[in-house]
């Protein structure tokens, strides 16, 4: 299932190329944590949650590592409510999207920053099988698409959670 939150794949090589400069990311994980849904004081939707890549090297001696990045992920509007429906922990997921930098006054009156991926696009890699294990995906008919444009923005950063 391939979901996006604009128009992005509907744009000529063109106009997407056409940019001054390009904040792009594209991610293959697993999702840490059911995630959570989340409603702006103008009632926008957002959804966010922790995602883990875990990359495997041999080292020098031949002995096998592994190292686990994790990431927060953000969608907002359609996108965050597709996400909250369909996406659990423990799914793998292929997000594109792109680095956003917020910052927020913690609770001990701190300024601090945290960078996030504001997920555009959304492709679930894994379909989990009903209990009867028939095969059949979790999904009933016409719950839900299989692709997915909003074709809109998300709303001004500044707003604060």
């Amino acid at each position: 299932m391939l979901v996006t939150s604009h128009g992005w794949l509907e744009r000529s090589r063109e106009e997407r190329m056409s940019s001054r400069s390009l904040n792009k990311v594209m991610l293959i994980g697993n999702v840490g944590q059911d995630p959570e849904l989340r409603y702006t004081p103008e009632g926008v939707p957002v959804v966010s949650f922790r995602m883990a890549m875990t990359e495997t090297w041999r080292d020098r001696d031949g002995n096998l590592r592994e190292h686990t990045e994790w990431h927060t992920i953000v969608a907002w509007r359609e996108l965050a409510e597709v996400m909250q429906r369909i996406v659990r922990r423990g799914s793998r997921v292929y997000i594109e999207g792109r680095l956003r930098t917020r910052e927020f006054e913690g609770r001990d009156g701190t300024r601090r920053r945290v960078v996030e991926i504001h997920a555009d696009t959304m492709l679930l890699l894994d379909q989990r099988p009903r209990a009867n294990d028939t095969g059949e995906s979790e999904r009933t008919p016409g719950e839900l698409p299989e692709s997915y444009d909003s074709g809109l923005q998300p709303p001004d950063p500044e707003v604060p959670f």
